[in-house]
């Protein structure tokens, strides 16, 4: 089963780290994305730019209304995903708490599917 881990934190705790603990924090997200993709858990990893770069896109009434920002206003903010491969719930939660990331934010780990076979 495909898992979609959805990287949530505070950029003002990211923030308070240090120059060369956020070089740690990239090394060792590196680190534990590559031994995730050598077990085959590891489908795609990318972090995202601040939400300030964002844009937000509706269509109503065939008109597309693009705005500025992010879709909400809030605390934390979705700075990356990574797509895995696991067994059950149970080991993508397993996967997602070896994130590194996840000492300063956290996770949401959501099942996937192809909407073309939603029972499968």
């Amino acid at each position: 089963m495909k898992f979609l881990c959805q990287v949530w934190f505070d950029s003002a705790e990211i923030a308070k780290l240090s120059e060369e603990e956020g070089r740690k924090l990239t090394q060792d997200s590196i680190d534990n994305d590559n031994r995730l993709r050598e077990s085959g858990h590891l489908l795609v990893a990318n972090a995202l730019r601040e939400p300030e770069t964002a844009r937000t896109v509706r269509v109503r009434k065939g008109d597309a209304i693009v705005t500025d920002g992010p879709f909400a206003e809030i605390k934390e903010h979705l700075g990356g995903f990574v797509l895995i491969e696991a067994r059950d719930m149970e080991e993508a939660t397993e996967i997602a708490a070896t994130f590194p990331v996840a000492r300063y934010g956290m996770i949401e780990v959501r099942a996937a599917f192809d909407i073309r076979f939603p029972d499968e």
